[in-house]
């Protein structure tokens, strides 16, 4: 729709609903029940209609400094957001004076119900399944886009060149509002995920994760009305903007649920949507775009600031601590959990993998293989056979190839072995340092009666891969390396203390969200046993070696 109305008859356009008027023989001004100003437009709400004007501003990722730039932003704006609400998006009005100059354009909405924002919702009991509606929406827009292949779109430069530029425009607030030690932070942990996430965004191309989107998902901009969710002003300055992994799309709602204090409501969301496009995502990606998208509405509200909005200081400096939060959550790790047989290492190691979502790989089986369990009988001698220093090392090396390959796409590894020798653990460090992670070393005691009395009972069990034997273990623990460096655990008691204790040397909260933990491992077996491990690492060779 497209229209030239004057300033005197703009609120009496006709459209859906019929014509709007103004007050007999009131000011236009003088009918304004409510006017909101951002940073780049005011919003005049007359009667049914809401009236967008875009200020004659140029910012660093925004043009609308003439009349020519506005009237295409305008009809760009509409094109973009009819697509999830066509009949909220009317259409483009010309403003013109008296004399029948041509003045200016702004953008005619629907008005929709102030109290029917989400953001205003957010405590009713319906709002969690609302978001279901919502998330199918958004996952319904991606799936009609067709994916963007071309070079540059959504990949691992482009994220690095957006972070580049927004770490860039907000570094004249260092001080006056943000924390230079916070910005530096996220610079650091931002480009070190970046770093080694080369074949993650890779493959989340070729996939055909990366479409045209909304671009800037807010609950402020969701109504809910009773036939259903209004999803408004998708980002339309920039398309190469709004083009990015479908899952950066969804977390900026998510996010911004969080810094409104629900983000239960933002995790569901997630999880929602994923499931929807049926996604499958390691959660350091996931974490990785919320602390995006929390960096961008901080930098907004800095620019808000600039422009006189002091009340936009402390929210600001709120997201800019979201946004170090959810990086945290989301750096790469690779946790080595130890300790002699019977200790309860794989215990641990499988019960972390499933509630923090991340890959597991077992020494016993990557030596058997992950569907063959103990070929029967107790094992080889200490260090002989099966266990000689040329298997060993093999079952090592393999281990840590696994490894490489999950961190590359993006997932933490707990990699369950004894880690008895201290060239093996330095092995593992050179690997952390090169694939830009963490290198997390736990290491599990147990008594030894008891320790002996668990070995004594898998092996009269016989389904689990491991085949140490007491005497195997008493060895092993005589010669067992000193290990300063990691945090012992005691693992006597139920698996789920060490857990909870393991998750806190790592910094995270248990329980994670759904969507973090949609695709760990699963484990079988007796409570004190592990008798599979995750797949998903890939095809393990048949190997042999002590663990």
């Amino acid at each position: 729709m497209s229209s030239s109305p004057s300033s005197r008859d703009l609120s009496a356009r006709d459209g859906p609903g019929g014509p709007v008027a103004s007050p007999p023989g009131a000011p236009l001004w003088e009918a304004f029940p409510d006017v909101v100003e951002t940073h780049i437009s005011v919003i005049v709400f007359i009667a049914d209609r809401a009236y967008k004007f875009l200020k004659p501003v140029r910012t660093a990722f925004l043009d609308h400094s003439t009349r020519a730039k506005r009237r295409w932003a305008c009809h760009e704006e509409v094109t973009v957001n009819q697509r999830f609400a066509p009949d909220v998006y009317l259409g483009v009005a010309d403003i013109t004076a008296e004399d029948g100059r041509l003045l200016d354009h702004v953008i005619v909405m629907r008005r929709m119900p102030a109290d029917r924002r989400l953001s205003r919702l957010l405590d009713d009991p319906e709002t969690p399944a609302v978001l279901g509606s919502i998330a199918e929406r958004l996952a319904e827009a991606h799936r009609q886009a067709p994916p963007v292949r071309r070079s540059g779109a959504g990949d691992r430069l482009q994220l690095r060149a957006l972070w580049d530029a927004g770490l860039e425009q907000t570094a004249r607030f260092a001080g006056e509002i943000l924390d230079p030690d916070a910005l530096a932070l996220v610079d650091r942990e931002a480009h070190r995920y970046l770093t080694g996430r080369g074949p993650l965004f890779d493959l989340r191309v070729a996939e055909g994760h990366v479409r045209d989107g909304h671009g800037d998902l807010l609950a402020d901009d969701i109504f809910c009305l009773p036939d259903g969710p209004r999803i408004l002003d998708g980002l339309a300055f920039d398309a190469e903007l709004r083009v990015s992994d479908t899952l950066a799309d969804a977390a900026f709602l998510a996010m911004d649920l969080a810094s409104l204090s629900h983000a239960e409501l933002g995790d569901e969301f997630l999880e929602r949507h994923a499931r929807a496009l049926d996604d499958h995502f390691p959660p350091s990606l996931g974490y990785h775009y919320l602390g995006y998208r929390a960096f961008v509405r901080a930098k907004i509200a800095c620019l808000a600031a600039e422009q006189g909005r002091s009340e936009k200081v402390p929210r600001a400096q709120e997201l800019l601590a979201l946004t170090e939060s959810y990086l945290r959550r989301g750096r790469m790790r690779v946790i080595l959990v130890g300790g002699a047989p019977g200790t309860g290492k794989s215990t641990l190691a499988t019960a972390l993998a499933r509630e923090c979502g991340f890959r597991l790989i077992s020494s016993d089986v990557t030596r058997r293989g992950p569907r063959r369990s103990r070929s029967g009988g107790p094992g080889s001698a200490y260090r002989t056979g099966l266990y000689a220093p040329e298997n060993t090392e093999a079952v090592y090396g393999a281990m840590l190839e696994q490894a490489r390959a999950s961190l590359g796409l993006g997932y933490s590894v707990v990699i369950d072995a004894s880690w008895s020798r201290g060239e093996h653990r330095a092995d593992a460090q050179r690997l952390a340092d090169t694939c830009a992670a963490d290198l997390v070393p736990l290491r599990c005691d147990v008594d030894p009666d008891i320790a002996e009395a668990r070995i004594v009972s898998r092996l009269q069990r016989g389904d689990d891969p491991s085949e140490a034997t007491v005497a195997v273990a008493r060895r092993m623990r005589a010669d067992f390396a000193p290990w300063p460096e990691a945090r012992t655990l005691t693992t006597s008691g139920a698996a789920e203390h060490a857990v909870r204790e393991a998750a806190r040397v790592l910094g995270l909260d248990l329980p994670q969200p759904a969507w973090v933990t949609r695709d760990a491992p699963r484990s079988t077996g007796s409570p004190a046993t592990v008798t599979s491990a995750d797949s998903s690492a890939g095809a393990a060779p048949q190997l042999s070696g002590q663990d």
